[in-house]
């Protein structure tokens, strides 16, 4: 599950950095008089920007190690590279929001000019008398001119007779009454483009304000900072976009690395727990080698008599030439038996994957010695373990889980008056205290 949330992350952050880059690119294009300058200024200023998710690594490494300079210079590119990168995204952003804002605004005055056009449209229609449909009163009309009487009248342009008056006056209504038919056919095609026009808008950002987002917004912030405007939210938004951008592309790949501990320092192998069965060349091989000089014996120490002991010098008998002689060739011997008994462990031990180590493994191989005849209780070894944890800035496990992985390592467990011990091991900060009170020796010259 931390890998994938690695992954995860370094993916989110690939894609603000790969935009933050895009941004600075753009905006070191523009300050270029020809395309070649252009081009030169915008691959330093997406260089610049990718360099910016970098310098967090080198940072804190350098804080790491305590090399300040390193640490100083690290953060200052940061500083120079980060406001850089900052007024590009905040120009990016300002000018896609003005843009953005500036299209909405047009196509909303777009909008209201068709509506009150349609509403000037259905008053004219409305202006116009009741007439017949216009086919219908262009029937009557050439209906009318069939008939004697626009013969007579010659058109209606020399009417004499009463008749041929009152068929005139016939025709002349049936032209008017066309006439408005016309107007009327007129209106209804400009009503029902305007409507065409309308409907096709519906449901865009016509219907809304020019900035929704920093309406709403500035609605919201009125009832906390009264005399707020739109045009303050609208900074706000272009600044909050441009460090979104600048400080997920900065540190998100630091974030994201951190799943797979990339400071940690890999602590030694833990010695193998050595069985009473095992081959007896493998025990021969982890016995220690003599030497003149350590064959040599103190005195053993009493409990009650400890500080006497230590205002005298201990006395080492004196070893026979021969004697050593033979513990040099007995070691010799068991170092070149090395290669074989490895031999035989290699076969003896199958491989087996390793699963990736716990607080309780590196404690055991960094603050535990494997030591025939020693004992450490559980309070003791829990302490140090705590200790331990302080020291490393980990959460130390609670008692139960601490015993519980501690006795999955093989460390033998026994009660001893009452109180659990673990058998053949020792703190190394124990052994530590035990040498720095131990008396010094001194070499013996053989006779």
């Amino acid at each position: 599950m931390r890998h994938v949330l690695g992954v995860l992350g370094v993916l989110a952050a690939g894609v603000l950095l790969a935009v933050s880059a895009a941004m600075n690119w753009r905006f070191g294009f523009s300050l270029g008089r020809t395309e070649m300058d252009g081009q030169i200024y915008g691959a330093a200023s997406a260089a610049a920007d990718c360099f910016k998710a970098l310098v967090p690594f080198f940072f804190f490494a350098a804080v790491k190690n305590k090399v300040w300079s390193q640490a100083a210079a690290s953060a200052l590119v940061w500083v120079v590279v980060t406001a850089y990168s900052m007024t590009s995204a905040l120009g990016h952003a300002a000018l896609n929001r003005a843009d953005t804002s500036g299209h909405r605004a047009q196509t909303a005055q777009v909008y209201q000019d068709l509506r009150a056009e349609l509403k000037k449209a259905e008053e004219q229609s409305g202006w116009i008398p009741q007439h017949r449909p216009y086919e219908a009163v262009q029937s009557a009309i050439e209906a009318h001119k069939s008939q004697a009487a626009w013969k007579w009248s010659n058109g209606c342009k020399d009417a004499s007779s009463k008749s041929e008056q009152k068929f005139c006056q016939q025709f002349h209504a049936l032209n008017a009454e066309l006439a408005s038919a016309s107007g009327g056919q007129q209106a209804n095609d400009r009503i029902a483009e305007i409507k065409s026009k309308l409907a096709a808008m519906e449901g865009t950002t016509a219907m809304s304000d020019a900035d929704p987002q920093a309406r709403v917004l500035t609605d919201l912030a009125a009832v906390f900072i009264p005399g707020v405007t739109i045009e303050n939210v609208q900074m706000a938004l272009t600044i909050f976009v441009a460090l979104l951008l600048e400080i997920g592309s900065g540190f998100g790949m630091y974030v994201a690395f951190s799943q797979w501990r990339l400071y940690d320092v890999k602590a030694p192998a833990a010695p193998r727990m050595v069985a009473a069965d095992d081959n007896t060349a493998a025990a021969a091989v982890a016995a220690p080698v003599l030497t003149p000089a350590a064959v040599q014996t103190r005195k053993p120490r009493s409990g009650a008599n400890d500080n006497k002991t230590l205002d005298r010098p201990i006395e080492a008998p004196v070893v026979e030439p021969l004697q050593i002689e033979a513990q040099i060739a007995e070691a010799q011997s068991v170092v070149a038996r090395q290669p074989e008994v490895r031999a035989i462990e290699a076969k003896q031990v199958p491989a087996r994957r390793i699963a990736p180590e716990t607080n309780t493994e590196r404690f055991y191989k960094e603050n535990v010695e494997v030591q025939d005849g020693s004992s450490v209780t559980a309070t003791q070894l829990y302490e140090d373990y705590c200790s331990w944890c302080d020291a490393k800035n980990k959460e130390p496990s609670a008692l139960p889980s601490f015993a519980r992985e501690f006795a999955d390592l093989g460390v033998k467990k026994e009660k001893v008056a009452g109180r659990v011990r673990y058998i053949g091991i020792a703190l190394k900060s124990d052994l530590a205290l035990e040498e720095a009170t131990k008396p010094p020796l001194f070499d013996t010259v053989a006779a």
